[in-house]
């Protein structure tokens, strides 16, 4: 591991603790599936505020799977791309009904066979179900990744392999916590407040822009 990358993740670890904190409102695997596939394009909070009425109204595995879809779709509509989500969500369960007991599965090859499910959803559900390290790159994790130096590229799954490499498996799953919460406070796009943030003295980005000024 790199000397600046050491030093990222112990102020991170000074300024935010290392509880696992999932942001995403659940009961279960398959309440937290269903939350973070919602939860694309959409803010965790307003998906919680979805979820709330959803998971009274959807209690089971076979109450989704069973859903009208013009009706799931009004339940979701908020969230946005509701018509595909409702789709995905409908086929996810029935999926999990009829090749996996009902059950959430716990492998990225499993997970990632399910409808509507890609690598990022996989990876959280790895990450705060099952406990296996995982690497999830959000929108967050994508931008503020790169702004700090752990990755070039620009596809999610490369900055997966990248961040991979980069950190010791026990933060990989604290990285995406982490950040998160620096996206959400601090480094917010696209106007970043680096005059605030306690990252600045090991950030690329904005030693960069320091040079140009």
């Amino acid at each position: 591991m790199k000397k600046r990358t050491a030093q990222i993740l112990q102020l991170l670890e000074q300024q935010y603790g290392t509880d696992y904190v999932c942001y995403l409102h659940h009961e279960n695997a398959f309440q937290l599936l269903i939350a973070t596939m919602l939860s694309a394009q959409c803010t965790d909070a307003r998906v919680n505020m979805v979820t709330k009425d959803l998971f009274q109204k959807y209690k089971t595995v076979e109450d989704f799977a069973g859903a009208d879809l013009e009706e799931l779709e009004q339940d979701i509509h908020s969230t946005g791309f509701y018509h595909n989500k409702a789709k995905n969500i409908i086929a996810c369960s029935r999926d999990l009904l009829e090749r996996f007991g009902g059950e959430v599965p716990s492998s990225l090859e499993d997970l990632t066979s399910l409808a509507g499910v890609g690598r990022k959803t996989a990876n959280v559900i790895r990450g705060n179900i099952f406990h296996e390290p995982s690497v999830v790159v959000d929108t967050h994790v994508k931008r503020i990744s790169k702004k700090l130096g752990l990755t070039k590229e620009e596809d999610p799954v490369k900055i997966e392999f990248d961040l991979m490499k980069e950190l010791p498996k026990e933060y990989w799953i604290l990285w995406n916590i982490h950040i998160i919460r620096l996206g959400r406070t601090i480094c917010k796009a696209p106007t970043p407040n680096c005059a605030e943030c306690f990252l600045q003295g090991v950030c690329i980005d904005y030693a960069d822009r320091q040079k140009k000024h």
